[in-house]
């Protein structure tokens, strides 16, 4: 295949004048005939005025052009999607599969060598490694890295767990309008990232295990000049990607043992739960299934090494001075593979061999002395998630992890909107909150509506936490006893569709066990009554391409179209 310019010609029916064409209309821009010649370095810009995670990408992309020029290269920036978490309606990953199409459309149809993505906010690293992993040529990826803590009344604030806690005090009395406008100033001190370990982090820190990224590359804060430097480096690795022809692609990087290294991770750094739903998706854009039950087996195994919120107390940016992804995965080197290629050429095992030990820190424990003994997430099943559900353990309140209560049942985010704070809400304390058509199909999008608030009334006797299942996500940012990602979903025919209020729920997290307390009779005539129900469907656009391909959250909600051939059943 040709290279640089010469790479994926426009269809004419005659190269020679594609190329001329070419020439003659990028020399517009100033090229010489020289810089014209050099491999090709395509850099995604995910900037926009939308997006604060993204604040920093102008500056990432001039230092990425800098090292991909200082390495003989030539680097061109085109524009994609760029999807901010709190500014995308109905939810930001309704859009996720729409960003991951662009992407790899744009990289199949641009001639470029290899490719720097930059992304950071939730959704978008997930998406840019699903475009990748189903493109042929070599890619890096570059987060935008953490923002600054805040503070307010003597204590760090982060967004955007303590949004939550903050917003809670909020709604049950504790503070007044005039303290909350106050948190509000403080709670996003920087551009970049939500400092906790929410999903954000999660990926960027994922995407460091996975090899995908340079070291620390996940957790240096957006606004240090290590970031930047980082950018100089990244730009330097493609460079070299772009001219070796022997370069891994992403599918080539991501084998089953980079994706089991993930997983490990993801219990010990105490991770957001999203990030099952994205590495089920990208895996499936590898032809292979996640192994859900390897994922609880480690979470069984591996117990919580990282005092970070919401399953801890700290920040990002104390989790990189402790020394970030490398210091966590030598934390649990007993349980990675170290031959776990990267894609700047060294192995995991060797990135682990040269950590040095920060004396003194606390942030990131050992197995011996974890912050807790059990891992971050735990996969349930039982008859009401018969492909699985998933609980953030590590988040959550240890009376409710065996828990029976009676349903009260909400049948979409609108109605659970609508009565939620009503002081008529028949809901006590030890009842479980069911929402329920808020999945991949019923919402659309699978929104983080998991997080179902406190009801008002028991938020002002004091109440801080109940059991709340549903086939929705909730925020990586988030706390509580919460069941998500019900499978099947209730709006896709799933047994959720079935329960009422009053019914008994059963939680058992240690039998990993998530069931509706009635006899299999009346189960099996309620399963009945759901078949066949009709759903609206959207005439037109995406919205209309969404509904009717989007496969359930075990599958990772990504579009089946999209999804290897190759996939194994």
């Amino acid at each position: 295949m040709s290279n640089g310019l010469r790479r994926k010609l426009t269809s004419y029916g005659d190269q020679g004048f594609s190329l001329f064409l070419r020439k003659a209309f990028i020399k517009a821009m100033g090229y010489s005939d020289d810089a014209l010649d050099r491999p090709i370095v395509g850099i995604a810009n995910t900037y926009s005025d939308f997006n604060p995670c993204h604040g920093n990408v102008p500056q990432l992309i001039e230092a990425t052009k800098r090292g991909v020029m200082l390495a003989g290269a030539m680097p061109m920036v085109f524009p994609t999607i760029s999807i901010h978490e709190s500014f995308a309606s109905p939810t930001s990953m309704y859009l996720r599969n729409l960003m991951a199409m662009e992407t790899e459309e744009m990289i199949r149809a641009q001639p470029m060598d290899a490719v720097v993505l930059i992304g950071g906010c939730d959704k978008t690293l997930p998406a840019q490694i699903m475009a990748a992993a189903s493109s042929e040529i070599p890619a890096i990826f570059l987060p935008t890295g953490p923002m600054a803590v805040g503070h307010h009344g003597g204590e760090r604030l982060g967004a955007c767990t303590d949004c939550r806690r903050f917003w809670g005090r909020f709604r049950a009395g504790e503070i007044d309008e005039a303290e909350i406008t106050e948190v509000n100033n403080k709670l996003a001190s920087s551009i970049g990232t939500c400092t906790v370990m929410g999903t954000a982090s999660t990926m960027a820190n994922l995407t460091e295990v996975m090899g995908l990224c340079l070291p620390r590359a996940g957790s240096a804060p957006a606004v240090e000049s290590e970031r930047v430097r980082l950018a100089e480096e990244t730009g330097r690795v493609a460079a070299r990607l772009a001219v070796d022809e022997a370069a891994p692609t992403v599918r080539e990087i991501l084998t089953p043992q980079a994706i089991r290294n993930g997983l490990v991770a993801l219990q010990a750094m105490g991770g957001s739960t999203n990030a099952v739903v994205h590495l089920a998706a990208i895996t499936g854009r590898l032809g292979r299934r996640l192994d859900m039950a390897e994922l609880d087996r480690l979470g069984r195994s591996i117990p919580l090494l990282v005092d970070l919120q919401p399953s801890g107390q700290h920040y990002m940016e104390q989790f990189h001075e402790a020394g970030g992804v490398p210091a966590l995965l030598k934390a649990v080197r007993h349980e990675i593979d170290g031959s776990a290629p990267t894609v700047y050429g060294r192995t995991i095992g060797e990135i682990i061999d040269n950590v040095v030990d920060e004396p003194g820190q606390t942030i990131i424990r050992t197995v011996e002395k974890p912050l807790k003994p059990i891992g971050t997430i735990a996969v349930l099943h039982g008859n009401l998630a018969p492909r699985g559900a998933v609980i953030k353990q590590s988040a959550a309140s240890k009376d409710l992890l065996q828990h029976i209560g009676r349903a009260v049942v909400f049948d979409s985010v609108e109605d659970m909107t609508l009565r939620i704070d009503s002081d008529d809400l028949d809901v006590k304390a030890d009842d479980v909150l069911v929402l329920r058509n808020a999945g991949p199909k019923g919402a659309p999008g699978m929104p983080e509506a998991g997080y179902l608030p406190i009801p008002r009334k028991l938020a002002r006797q004091g109440v801080k936490d109940m059991v709340r299942i549903s086939d929705a996500r909730m925020s990586g940012t988030a706390f509580g006893t919460i069941i998500l990602h019900i499978a099947p979903e209730a709006a896709d025919g799933g047994p959720l569709a079935i329960v009422r209020t009053g019914d008994r729920i059963r939680l058992d997290v240690e039998g990993r066990r998530i069931d509706i307390d009635i006899d299999e009779a009346e189960f099996d005539r309620r399963m009945l009554e759901i078949i066949d129900r009709p759903s609206p469907a959207p005439l037109r656009g995406y919205a209309k391409l969404y509904q009717e391909r989007v496969l359930q959250a075990d599958e990772g909600a990504d579009f089946d179209f999209l999804q290897s051939d190759e996939l194994d059943a």
